[in-house]
């Protein structure tokens, strides 16, 4: 099987909006580097839009279907995102086998903290007394590597004392949702609008030996959780602020990673109607935005 990418080349501030248009109008998945540097085959960054750094300009690839109308797809992008129709982008396609070794050859063990490592499914282990999460990212988001989700990797570490329950919305690849089963959640609960991100959170579920639960966004969670976890990009925090909260349980605790520094007051006032919230930590310019639950 083969897939088509579409690659641009933007200015930093066009980069969410193209990403979120790029997915709305059939992505498979969206990748960002920086545009100085070589191809999406040389320089590969998969853990999808909420992970571009404020590169100069940057290049923005889209993965699509072999059989999808690139051209329909790219145009309705293009003007969701506010571009010029004449922006210009390449096609290129993919292998299937170039497109696994390309992530294979980014993607190594990653120390998360002197006991929690996140380890693809084709390394071994470097620490085998830590708690080594397997993980096959395959078309998902989520390696471990982008500081946005070491941020909740460390975050969960630290709050997670045994026997919450946990939801991850806009979970990719699982990693966040089996990592907390791993570290000694009870349940965990993954949402995602991604088919092929389900899928894939599914197999590293088995591969870890742990029962996570993943579902498609559409599904209604009928129970709150204890922990609620989103990784994502600050507009859909933003408008997932009722949602999020109605699904927090009163006293629960909240964190939301994928925003930019001088994004985080944005987001925490969608949230303050709900939470006492605010930026527990930051790395390389990504906050880790957390909160508590008020009763009633």
């Amino acid at each position: 099987m083969s897939w088509l990418a579409a690659v641009f080349e933007v200015e930093a501030p066009e980069v969410e909006f193209l990403s979120d248009a790029l997915m709305a109008a059939g992505a498979l998945s969206v990748d960002v580097g920086d545009a100085a540097l070589g191809t999406p085959e040389e320089d590969p960054v998969f853990d999808g839009p909420g992970e571009a750094r404020r590169w100069k300009r940057s290049r923005v690839t889209a993965l699509f279907p072999a059989e999808a109308d690139l051209t329909r797809a790219v145009a309705k992008a293009l003007e969701s995102a506010g571009l010029p129709a004449a922006t210009p982008y390449r096609v290129e396609r993919l292998a299937d086998r170039d497109w696994v070794r390309a992530v294979q050859a980014q993607f190594g063990p990653i120390r998360i903290s002197p006991r929690l490592w996140i380890v693809p499914s084709w390394a071994a282990a470097p620490d085998p007394h830590a708690i080594n999460v397997a993980l096959d990212p395959g078309l998902a988001f989520g390696t471990g590597g982008h500081p946005t989700t070491r941020l909740c990797l460390r975050w969960l570490e630290r709050v997670i004392r045994g026997g919450e329950s946990v939801i991850d919305y806009g979970c990719g690849s699982g990693i966040l949702a089996i990592a907390a089963l791993r570290l000694g959640a009870a349940t965990a609960t993954g949402v995602d609008i991604d088919e092929q991100a389900l899928l894939a959170a599914r197999r590293n579920a088995i591969q870890n030996r742990v029962e996570a639960n993943f579902t498609d966004a559409a599904g209604a969670l009928r129970q709150p959780a204890q922990i609620v976890l989103a990784n994502i990009l600050a507009r859909p925090l933003i408008v997932l602020a009722p949602l999020l909260a109605r699904l927090t349980a009163p006293g629960g605790r909240i964190a939301l990673a994928g925003l930019l520094s001088e994004q985080a007051e944005e987001v925490c006032a969608a949230y303050r109607e709900w939470f006492d919230i605010g930026v527990e930590e930051e790395d390389e310019g990504w906050p880790l935005l957390t909160g508590t639950a008020r009763a009633g």
